[in-house]
C-alpha cells in the first residue's frame, strides 16, 4: 500500500527446518537404534561379522528417510519468502500450492521468539480476532503443537534475534500511530 515499505525479507534455513520441524536427528536416531537392535538380536546366534550385516537394511532406510526430509526441507526453504514490512508480515509459502498469507500488525496479538544456540529462531505469531488459520494449511510453518488456534510461524530463520526486534519496532510504530478516517459527504454536512 502507499507509504508502506518492506523492511525485511528472508526464508528458512532449510537445515534448521530439517532438524527443527521435519525432526530429522528424531528420524536418524530411531533407525540406528532399529539398526543396533537388530545387530543385537542376531549377535546370539551368528558370529560377528554376520550380526553386523543385519542393521545394514535399516541403516540404508534411514540414509533413504533422512535424504527424503532433507529434500522436503529445501523445497520448503527455497519455496518460502517472509516479508516483514511497515504495516504487516506477508508470508509466502508452499511447495505444490503456492498460499500467501497477509497479517497486518493490527491483526496480531503478540509474537514469541524461540531463539536456538546457532542463531535462527522461530518467531510465532499470535492472531487476533476473527482471522483463524488451519494447523494443517500453515504446516511447517506453525508454531509447534499450537493447535487451537494455530499460530503461523517464520520458522527457522537465520538471525531471529535481530528479526524479531524489527518486528517489535514496526509493529509498535504501525499500531500506535493513530488511523484517522476521512468523514463521509453526510457526515462532513452534518458537521457544519
Amino acid at each position: 500500500t502507499e507509504g508502506e515499505e518492506i523492511l525485511w525479507q528472508g526464508r528458512p534455513d532449510w537445515r534448521a527446518l530439517a532438524r527443527e520441524s521435519l525432526m530429522l536427528n528424531w528420524v536418524v536416531v530411531y533407525f540406528l537404534v532399529l539398526a543396533l537392535w537388530q545387530v543385537a538380536l542376531k549377535a546370539s546366534t551368528l558370529p560377528l561379522g554376520g550380526s553386523r550385516n543385519a542393521g545394514v537394511p535399516y541403516l540404508l532406510l534411514g540414509f533413504g528417510a533422512a535424504a527424503i526430509i532433507m529434500v522436503i526441507a529445501w523445497a520448503q526453504a527455497k519455496t518460502t519468502v517472509y516479508t516483514i514490512t511497515s504495516a504487516r508480515v506477508v508470508m509466502r509459502m508452499g511447495v505444490a500450492l503456492t498460499m500467501t498469507l497477509n497479517l497486518p500488525f493490527r491483526e496480531l496479538g503478540n509474537a514469541s521468539l524461540d531463539l536456538r544456540r546457532s542463531g535462527t529462531g522461530t518467531i510465532a505469531l499470535e492472531t487476533m480476532g476473527k482471522t483463524r488459520i488451519s494447523y494443517l494449511v500453515l504446516w511447517p510453518h506453525a508454531r509447534p503443537w499450537r493447535m487451537n488456534p494455530a499460530q503461523p510461524a517464520l520458522r527457522c530463520i537465520p538471525d531471529a534475534e535481530r528479526v524479531a526486534s524489527l518486528l517489535a519496532e514496526a509493529a509498535d510504530a504501525r499500531v500506535n500511530t493513530p488511523q484517522i478516517a476521512p468523514l463521509a459527504p453526510s457526515e462532513a454536512l452534518a458537521a457544519e
